[in-house]
């Protein structure tokens, strides 16, 4: 059965949304993240993405705060990305209450720093995040296209010992126009010791049952649960 992955993005401590990563595209959905992610746990969900968006522009993480609140108040096994850059974020996130954290643009732009994250706290723990535009990883909040093309990029972190991937269509994210469905279905055939988590585009329950159907590890959603497409009584089948 697919691992439901709620996500919350937080900007200036709100529980936000963006489209495609435009920070000029944001709805503010809820003042206070805790609040969101007791739902999510009221509901049986036992996961969470937390995206601290402020980080990820500030190329350090901000909203360490927030992740401390919900990991103290909740059950919930939080993976925390945004901004994650050097050492001591990984130990602000981690004392924070992080039980995961995901690293993109640091996978790229500084992967001996990464590679050293996954040996010191091996792969469980460390998620890669590979963001794609066509077949080229983007990065940097998705401003920034690389030419590094997604297989390569992740033969190379899976022979470093990377285990977990979420991957999200850039194109797809926050549209409400289906998954990348073929996209995870290819990884994994390329890549069948890879657990793949699917994120973006998920516009309600059919696009579940479907990355349900094709065998894809977990899904992060967001945008569809809060703007009522997805009902989170709905999801018990799945738990």
């Amino acid at each position: 059965m697919i691992e439901l992955i709620p996500a919350i993005d937080i900007i200036d401590g709100k529980c936000v949304r963006l489209t495609q990563g435009d920070y000029d595209q944001k709805t503010i959905y809820n003042e206070d993240p805790l609040e969101v992610a007791k739902q999510f746990e009221d509901n049986g969900l036992t996961r969470l993405h937390l995206v601290d968006l402020d980080g990820a522009k500030a190329h350090h993480i901000v909203n360490h705060k927030v992740l401390e609140r919900i990991a103290s108040k909740t059950n919930m096994v939080i993976d925390f990305g945004g901004g994650l850059k050097s050492d001591s974020d990984l130990e602000i996130a981690f004392n924070s209450g992080a039980q995961m954290v995901t690293g993109g643009s640091i996978a790229v732009k500084n992967p001996e720093i990464f590679a050293s994250w996954l040996e010191k706290f091996g792969s469980e723990r460390i998620i890669l995040g590979a963001d794609v535009k066509g077949d080229k990883i983007a990065v940097s909040g998705w401003k920034e296209e690389t030419d590094l093309r997604l297989n390569d990029f992740l033969k190379s972190y899976v022979d470093k010992g990377v285990s977990k991937v979420i991957s999200t269509d850039i194109s797809k994210d926050g549209m409400l126009q289906g998954p990348a469905t073929e996209l995870y279905q290819q990884m994994m055939i390329d890549f069948p010791s890879l657990y793949i988590i699917a994120s973006g585009g998920v516009s309600g329950m059919d696009d579940l049952e479907k990355l349900n159907d094709v065998g894809v590890h977990a899904v992060i959603f967001g945008k569809a649960i809060y703007e009522g497409r997805i009902n989170l009584r709905d999801l018990k089948r799945f738990l």
